[in-house]
């Protein structure tokens, strides 16, 4: 497994160590072992909102972005080892968690495994989707000692 992480921001300096965590787990949590790659980009929100226009025509910042390198089906094992991309927004993040009360790394560590679950097909466009990928999610964080991050609703009315 092999993360890349790419620091836009200074203020991301630990994003090395949470994608380090998040982003293998959820691979766990899929049931994948093997030598897959993700890259993640550490930025503000000046350049996720460019990055959000440019590429779902949405020109406000968001908190994440993911761009799966292949289309997959959940629970199919991908054909190509490169996953694909991550963008995380610092700004966007440290509001996010100050507002629902929750550590900003914990906070992190859920929006890393959300992307991640991105990459591997999941999606969370109806709510069969969105609670299938919410399950997964809350399964992986449980077992990084992490608390679910949809037991007060505060994501879920989010849009996450």
């Amino acid at each position: 497994m092999t993360v890349e992480t790419i620091i836009e921001d200074e203020r991301w300096s630990d994003l090395d160590r949470l994608a380090g965590i998040a982003i293998p787990a959820a691979l766990r949590g899929a049931g994948l072992d093997g030598a897959f790659e993700v890259a993640v980009l550490g930025c503000d929100d000046a350049r996720i909102a460019a990055l959000n226009a440019e590429f779902r025509g949405k020109a406000a910042p968001t908190n994440v972005l993911s761009w799966p390198s292949e289309a997959r089906v959940p629970g199919t094992a991908p054909r190509d080892p490169e996953l694909g991309d991550i963008a995380i927004a610092i700004e966007t993040c440290r509001r996010e968690a100050a507002a629902q009360g929750k550590p900003f790394e914990a906070h992190v560590i859920h929006l890393l495994v959300h992307a991640t679950l991105h990459l591997l097909g999941h999606d969370h466009a109806n709510p069969e989707e969105a609670e299938a990928m919410e399950a997964a999610e809350t399964r992986i964080l449980r077992e990084l000692d992490l608390p679910d991050p949809y037991a007060d609703g505060i994501l879920k009315s989010a849009g996450l």
